[in-house]
């Protein structure tokens, strides 16, 4: 069986397309790894060769994103759905072990990811502060910190979703730090657009980030937390009244542990390690947003050429996503011609997430501007031939 395969031009929001000769490597390291006669998903989470892949991965995304030297990474199972509890748990116990008391919560609601998960820190019983949602406008536009609601003095953190996968939305900024009150983390889910583009770490408490949408396969999740946010007293948590964080997913441990605590999928993780390897050898974060954005202007400027045909429901393009480019046609009937032309000339992964229809064209990292390319060549000769 051949390693090599044709140039995919897939635009799958996640799992997303990754760089060929990455998983020409990972193959031939998930046969025989380091010459150790295995492969690296047989390979004990706790050998000295699993421990140099946690260690390796953690170095390159602290070179990557300048992370300075006050803040952990590490890794735990899953995706940005564990996400959502492990930072309600953590947080909120890291709250009432610093204050004795329950603190609040606060969640920009921008799209349906940060809905979920202002949805279940609420299930898991803490007192949520929804300061801003744009369900009435379809989770189409990220309103000026003006006008969100103010935060409670006793706000443990505020969490946002940097980047709205399902409906097309991106933060242009930061939220400002006079509007966070004193002691308050500001979260940030940065799982679909992490490492597209220059982030100043040192201006957020908690980056998370699962890894199967822009640089790696599903199974593993980046965390990026300060360390004074690593205390956990179990007790103080009880006495607040809030339920304690599982052993698996309790931060200070995981971190002692060096993310080796419970079994870490080590194949997963060394995946994201070729990756971020590769994007240093790029030439790093500032190399990777200057073609991100070369890419998304080149889509959308294809589609807004044709706004009787084509409608952008993200209007402000100041808000507009870099990653989930979000278009719509005028009819059912034009939208399925339009994925199945589009998959005769092989681009692929086009069709909008279930929950708001029409067009989604991912323009992750590892999608090519040739494959951008071809989807606007395409793009513009299916408007002209069916407007």
């Amino acid at each position: 069986m051949s390693l090599d395969r044709e140039p995919p031009n897939y635009f799958g929001a996640g799992p997303a397309v990754l760089p060929t000769t990455v998983l020409q490597q990972a193959a031939v390291d998930l046969l025989n790894y380091a010459d150790q006669g295995i492969g690296i998903g047989e390979i004990s989470h706790r050998s000295k060769p699993a421990i140099q892949v946690i260690d390796d991965t953690k170095a390159a995304l602290k070179q990557l994103m300048a992370i300075p030297d006050n803040y952990e990474v590490f890794f735990m199972q899953g995706g940005g759905t564990t996400g959502f509890s492990s930072i309600a748990y953590n947080l909120a116990g890291h709250y009432a072990t610093e204050h004795g008391a329950k603190g609040r919560a606060a969640y920009a609601v921008t799209g349906s990811w940060s809905k979920k998960s202002a949805e279940e820190a609420a299930r898991l019983g803490l007192d949520v502060d929804v300061v801003v949602n744009t369900k009435e406008d379809k989770f189409a536009t990220i309103p000026p910190y003006s006008q969100w609601k103010p935060l409670a003095k006793d706000t443990a953190y505020l969490y946002v979703c940097d980047n709205e996968t399902v409906n097309g939305t991106e933060f242009p900024d930061v939220p400002p730090a006079d509007y966070l009150p004193e002691g308050c983390v500001l979260v940030a889910d940065t799982s679909s657009n992490i490492l597209s583009k220059k982030v100043d770490v040192s201006k957020y408490g908690v980056i998370m980030a699962g890894a199967q949408k822009n640089i790696g396969l599903a199974g593993l999740t980046i965390y990026i937390v300060r360390k004074d946010l690593l205390t956990y007293d179990d007790a103080k948590v009880k006495a607040a009244g809030l339920p304690l964080v599982p052993i698996a997913f309790k931060w200070d441990t995981v971190v002692a542990n060096n993310s080796a605590y419970n079994t870490i999928p080590i194949f997963t993780c060394h995946i994201l390690k070729l990756v971020t390897e590769k994007l240093i050898a790029e030439g790093g974060v500032e190399a990777v947003e200057a073609r991100n954005q070369q890419k998304a202007q080149s889509l959308y400027s294809a589609l807004e050429a044709y706004p009787n045909f084509y409608k952008l429901p993200v209007a402000d393009p100041k808000v507009r996503s870099k990653m989930n480019v979000v278009f719509t046609l005028p009819s059912a009937e034009l939208e399925a011609k339009f994925l199945k032309e589009a998959g005769d000339h092989g681009l692929t992964g086009l069709k909008g997430h279930r929950s708001v229809g029409g067009m989604r064209a991912s323009l992750y990292n590892a999608v090519t501007l040739d494959s951008v390319n071809k989807l606007v060549a395409f793009v513009t000769k299916f408007a002209e031939e069916n407007q």
